[in-house]
C-alpha cells in the first residue's frame, strides 16, 4: 500500500512488541509506514530476527517475513534506533500486582524513553490497559518535563486474539484526546488501517471505553455462571434453559456458561474497579462478577468429584487429563496467560491430590505446556481419551468442537468421565457406553 504524499507521520516507534505491540507493528508496516520496535526481552529479539514471532497468530509470521524485506520493520532495545520517528505508541504490559490493581511501572518507563528520544510536535499514543487518569496523571507530567511540544491520545487496543490481522484493518479505532487537532491527526493515521475511527472528548473516556467493554463481557459471563450454578444444583440443564429462552426472543441474548479469563478480562475489571476508587465509586457488580468467575474452577472441580465418586468402580486416584490449555480456543491462540486451564487443574488437583494428570493442546507447544503447568504434554486426542478416566474440556478449539464424544468415551478406561466446561455436545442425544459419561458445564444435577 502506497500511503498519501499529504501524511506527516510516515515513521513509527512501537514501544513493546508483546501480543498488541508485535500485530499492531508489523499490521503498520504492512500498510506502508516505516516502524521500529523496542523491547526488552533478548528472546523475542531473537526469535523477529529469525522470522520466528514468540506467539501465534495467523499469517503473522509471513507478514513478518514480508515487512522486513521491504524494509519496512526494523527492531532492537534501544529506542535510539527509531530514527526519524514522529508518532509514538506504548503497548507494554500492565499486569496486576499482589493487591488486584495495574502495575504502571513499565508504563512509567516507556514514557521516559520516549521523552529522551521526543522532538518538537511528538505524537505520543497510549495504547496499553491503564487505569483512569494514567494518561494525564502519569504519561503527560513526564513528558512536559522535556519542555518540548508533543501530543498525546489514547487509542486503546481491542482486537481479539487469533484475529488481531483482521481486526486491525476492519475494527473501529477508539481515539481519545483532549485536543480537536489531535483527535484528527490520529484519525488520518488510524484511516490508513480502517476505514473507521471513533473519537471522544478526553484521554480518560478512551481509557474508559476499553475498561468498560470487557468488564461488560466479564458480567455477561458471570452471570451464565450464575445459572449454571444454580441448574447444577437443581437438576436442570443450563444449556436447555439458555437457549430455549434466547431461541427467536430478540430481548435475551444470554450466553452459555464456561471459564472467564485470558489477559484482558481477568485483569481489567480490577481495573475498572481501581480506577472508580480514585472518587470514592464502588463497583459492586463488577466485583460480584469477577468473584463469580475465578470462584467457578474450584467449585467445577468439587462437582466432578462428586460425580465421578458416584460412578460403579471409581478409582482412588484416576488419571486426569485437560484439554484445551490456551486462554481460549476460538479463534485459536496459544497464549497461556490468564488461561483458566491453570486454576482448573489446581482446583482438580486439590481434589484429587493422588492423581496423575497431563494436558493437551492442539496450538500449545508440548515444551511450554510442560513449563507452565508442569504436568507432561499429551501428543494427540488419542493420548487424551485413551489413557485417562477423567477428562475435562478446558477451552473451546475447533478440535474439541467436533469431537465423537460417544466414540471417544467409549475408549477410555472405565468408569470414564467427560466434563465440558463449554456446553459443546448435546448430552441428550450422546449414546454412551455402560460406565461412561458426558457432563456439560450447568448440567451436574442430571
Amino acid at each position: 500500500m502506497t500511503l498519501p504524499a499529504s501524511l506527516k507521520d510516515r515513521d513509527i516507534c512501537v514501544l513493546g512488541l508483546g501480543y498488541v505491540g508485535l500485530t499492531l507493528a508489523i499490521a503498520l508496516a504492512d500498510r506502508g509506514f516505516r516502524v521500529h520496535g523496542t523491547e526488552v526481552r533478548d528472546e523475542v529479539l531473537q526469535g523477529l530476527a529469525e522470522g520466528r514471532p514468540h506467539f501465534w497468530e495467523p499469517r503473522l509470521a509471513e507478514k513478518l517475513t514480508r515487512v522486513k524485506s521491504l524494509g519496512r520493520f526494523s527492531f532492537s532495545k534501544d529506542i535510539r534506533d527509531s530514527g526519524d520517528a514522529s508518532v509514538y505508541f506504548i503497548t507494554v504490559g500492565t499486569p496486576l500486582d499482589e493487591n488486584g490493581n495495574a502495575k504502571l511501572s513499565s508504563v512509567e518507563q516507556a514514557t521516559r524513553q520516549v521523552a529522551e528520544h521526543l522532538r518538537d510536535d511528538g505524537l505520543v499514543i497510549l495504547r496499553s490497559t491503564v487505569k483512569l487518569g494514567t494518561a494525564r496523571n502519569v504519561v503527560r507530567p513526564i513528558l512536559e518535563g522535556t519542555g518540548k511540544r508533543f501530543e498525546l491520545a489514547v487509542c486503546p487496543e481491542r482486537t481479539l486474539e487469533g484475529r488481531a490481522l483482521v481486526e486491525l484493518y476492519d475494527l473501529p479505532q477508539i481515539i481519545g484526546s483532549d485536543i480537536p487537532e489531535t483527535r484528527f491527526r490520529c484519525s488520518q493515521l488510524f484511516a490508513m488501517l480502517t476505514p473507521t475511527t471513533v473519537t471522544v472528548s478526553s484521554l480518560e473516556a478512551a481509557e474508559l471505553v476499553k475498561l468498560v467493554d470487557n468488564t461488560y463481557r466479564d458480567v455477561s459471563f458471570a452471570f451464565a455462571n450464575e445459572v449454571a450454578r444454580l441448574c447444577s444444583h437443581a437438576g436442570i440443564s443450563a444449556r436447555e434453559v439458555i437457549r430455549a429462552g434466547r431461541l427467536g426472543y430478540p430481548r435475551t441474548n444470554v450466553a452459555l456458561p464456561g471459564p472467564v479469563g485470558g489477559p484482558c478480562l481477568e485483569k481489567d475489571p480490577h481495573i475498572l474497579v481501581e480506577s472508580a476508587r480514585q472518587w470514592n465509586v464502588e463497583m459492586p457488580i463488577t466485583s460480584a462478577a469477577r468473584e463469580v468467575n475465578e470462584s467457578q474452577p474450584l467449585e467445577s472441580a468439587g462437582l466432578i468429584r462428586g460425580i465421578y465418586r458416584r460412578m460403579a468402580g471409581a478409582n482412588a486416584s484416576p488419571r486426569i487429563h485437560i484439554a484445551g490449555l490456551a486462554f481460549k480456543g476460538a479463534p485459536p491462540t496459544d497464549d497461556l496467560r490468564g488461561t483458566m486451564a491453570k486454576p482448573i487443574y489446581e482446583a482438580l488437583r486439590e481434589m484429587f491430590p493422588d492423581s496423575r494428570f497431563a494436558g493437551f493442546d492442539p496450538v500449545v507447544k508440548p515444551a511450554a505446556i510442560e513449563t507452565f503447568f508442569g504436568f507432561p504434554a499429551l501428543a494427540s486426542l488419542e493420548a487424551l481419551f485413551t489413557e485417562a478416566e477423567i477428562v475435562v474440556i478446558a477451552n473451546n478449539h475447533p478440535a474439541f468442537q467436533t469431537l465423537d464424544i460417544a466414540a471417544w468415551a467409549a475408549r477410555m478406561p472405565r468408569p470414564a468421565l467427560i466434563y465440558d466446561f463449554w456446553n459443546m455436545h448435546d448430552d441428550t442425544e450422546a449414546s454412551l457406553a455402560e460406565g461412561a459419561r458426558y457432563v456439560p458445564l450447568g448440567s451436574e444435577g442430571l
